[in-house]
């Protein structure tokens, strides 16, 4: 089964976290341990009120345990993690242990402060731990002595396509999911990995932190500001993302690095970098040459290029440095939306190689 979708035929398919998946395989396998027989579905209430039912696809009974196996369906969603089977184990505690959760192969422990579990707690998130609760409450009706170990065969594998090693989660994938529902290229997932960034590198006591663009830009600038890793932020095209959460939660200094495309989009104004939110505005960037000096026919020009970087060779063709111009109207956009946080702030704008094109002083952006 899938979520509730649109009535529109052609809307993206929605799909199940590995919170869901997890909290379906803990409600069967805990019917199991109860009857001895693993039921071929099960059915799980979610946060939002919905009622999925979920396909048992793999189990094994011990003494003492059972075990459920829920295969992950992301839908129509990128997931790294779609296909992936979920694996559950509800085994009987000691009395009084109460409720405890263990990470089983391929899903990681935190090793470092400022996410919302403890150090050495298994990466399964407080969303999906109240999905399991209400799971199990239903089966049970009163609380248990119970552990809860979850599994991800080839989890270790698929986190190195994953952030969480930067965030200090360490031998495999988090249980993640607030509604249990992933909505395709929603990106809430990429935005609160952004978050929990912050997070641990406030925790650490990191007085600088830079968010990048992209993989160049981000390798260009740990190096310019010899950076260690967890204060490095891959923001990807989500500005607004970071800085909203930067004003609430701030840093003592945050670096904007991005290629010279992407630092002109938030010099026009833009938060969302995204190609679908918005394109680069060459008449907007003509401007910024003409203050640089160029002439009639350079602006002319570079306001019809093909592109962004195609605009810029032509400047430096005629030796005009727009950078400075762009990267000073990026700083102002970003600053305007850190309005009233005490965070210095600077731009860095770096070519596609990697070499550093502009930069602003950090200075004051709460000011702005």
């Amino acid at each position: 089964m899938t979520p509730d979708e649109p009535p529109n035929p052609t809307s993206l398919r929605r799909g199940w976290t590995t919170g869901a998946c997890a909290a379906a395989g803990a409600r069967a396998a805990c019917e199991a341990l109860i009857t001895g027989h693993v039921p071929a579905s099960v059915e799980i209430p979610l946060p939002g009120g919905q009622r999925p039912r979920f396909a048992v696809a793999h189990e094994k009974l011990g003494a003492g345990f059972a075990e459920v196996g829920i295969i992950k369906d992301a839908g129509d969603d990128p997931d790294v993690t779609h296909g992936a089977l979920v694996v559950t184990r509800v085994a009987r505690a000691a009395p009084g242990e109460g409720l405890v959760f263990r990470a089983g192969q391929g899903v990681g422990t935190v090793t470092r402060p400022g996410l919302p579990l403890a150090v050495g707690e298994p990466a399964i998130n407080p969303g999906p731990r109240g999905m399991i609760k209400a799971a199990l409450a239903e089966v049970l009706g009163a609380p248990a002595d119970l552990t809860v170990t979850i599994a991800i065969p080839g989890g270790e594998e698929i986190a190195t396509h994953t952030l969480n090693g930067r965030l200090g989660i360490v031998g495999g994938l988090s249980i993640l999911g607030t509604t249990g529902i992933v909505i395709p290229f929603s990106c809430a997932a990429w935005i609160d990995t952004i978050h929990r960034g912050v997070d641990v590198a406030r925790a650490m006591g990191l007085p600088h932190i830079a968010a990048a663009t992209g993989s160049t830009s981000e390798k260009a600038v740990q190096v310019l500001d010899d950076l260690p890793e967890p204060a490095l932020i891959e923001m990807g095209d989500f500005v607004g993302g970071l800085l909203k959460y930067l004003r609430k939660h701030p840093v003592e200094r945050v670096t904007i690095a991005g290629g010279f495309a992407k630092m002109v989009k938030l010099g026009q104004g833009l938060l969302d970098l995204h190609s679908a939110r918005g394109a680069v505005d060459l008449a907007w960037l003509a401007a910024r040459a003409a203050e640089a000096g160029a002439s009639p026919d350079l602006a002319r020009n570079i306001a019809t290029a093909n592109t962004a970087t195609d605009a810029l060779q032509q400047a430096k063709a005629q030796n005009i440095d727009m950078t400075a111009r762009v990267a000073a109207a990026a700083w102002a956009t970003a600053a305007k939306a850190l309005t009233g946080s005490p965070i210095k702030l600077d731009i860095a704008v770096f070519d596609r190689e990697g070499k550093l094109l502009a930069r602003t002083p950090a200075r004051d952006a709460g000011a702005a």
